[in-house]
């Protein structure tokens, strides 16, 4: 193997997930969330700045990735999983910070829908990217919990049931704005060690920085064996 193929496959590839999903209701109206896809995207843009192979799949935010970074813009969960599965097996890792809507409508109604007294919508689940790519076993997956209650509780929960390597959690708790920019709480939970890492009053663009070296050491171990 030539000198450039075996630094080539020592550099990560990264796919990361940033930004909200909608869901729409008829051709005026959605239902989305508060996602603003400031932590993915500066994932992407720090991978990048660190020679990874950075792709970004993300939804609807007014947000520039920066030059060399492969972005596929989506709108919809249905979106977002098909992109997801095109292009997960070309990859060392998956970073899912999007915050991808949990149902979508029934039926997408074709007209404006009228103003009413009451309006009843029937919702159906979306499929759940994380649990569908769960079985992969050639990937490190990163998995995101916002939760407003029992944090560590619920986010090792979801580190088990997604089958996930690590999971980050924050939490939406009064007086403490989780989305945006600004300085948040991270805690970071890994499945192999259950080790628990808290990171106070920090800013994003530090936390790319803490996922990033938590990928490339994963990655690194996963390559020597």
């Amino acid at each position: 193997m030539s000198t450039s193929n075996k630094k080539k496959k020592n550099i990560p590839r990264v796919l990361v997930t940033a930004g909200p999903t909608i869901e729409p209701l008829d051709p005026i109206r959605f239902i989305s969330n508060y996602s603003t896809g400031t932590l993915g995207y500066e994932i992407a843009r720090e991978g990048k700045r660190q020679g990874f192979e950075m792709c970004l799949i993300s939804g609807p935010v007014g947000l520039d990735a920066g030059l060399g970074i492969k972005v596929i813009n989506v709108t919809t969960a249905k979106e977002m999983e098909k992109a997801v599965l095109e292009k997960i097996d070309k990859h060392d890792c998956i970073i899912m910070t999007a915050a991808v809507s949990d149902f979508r409508a029934e039926k997408i109604e074709k007209n404006k829908i009228k103003k009413k007294d009451r309006l009843r919508i029937n919702l159906v689940k979306n499929t759940d990217i994380l649990s569908k790519i769960g079985a992969k076993k050639n990937i490190i997956k990163v998995g995101f919990a916002l939760e407003t209650e029992r944090p560590v509780e619920n986010g090792k929960k979801k580190l088990e049931a997604k089958k996930l390597d690590f999971i980050v959690v924050n939490e939406k708790k009064r007086g403490k704005n989780p989305f945006g920019a600004g300085k948040k709480d991270y805690m970071v939970i890994g499945a192999a060690s259950g080790k628990k890492e808290q990171f106070k009053s920090i800013t994003k663009k530090k936390m790319a920085k803490i996922i990033l070296r938590v990928v490339k050491n994963a990655v690194t171990v996963r390559n020597k064996r």
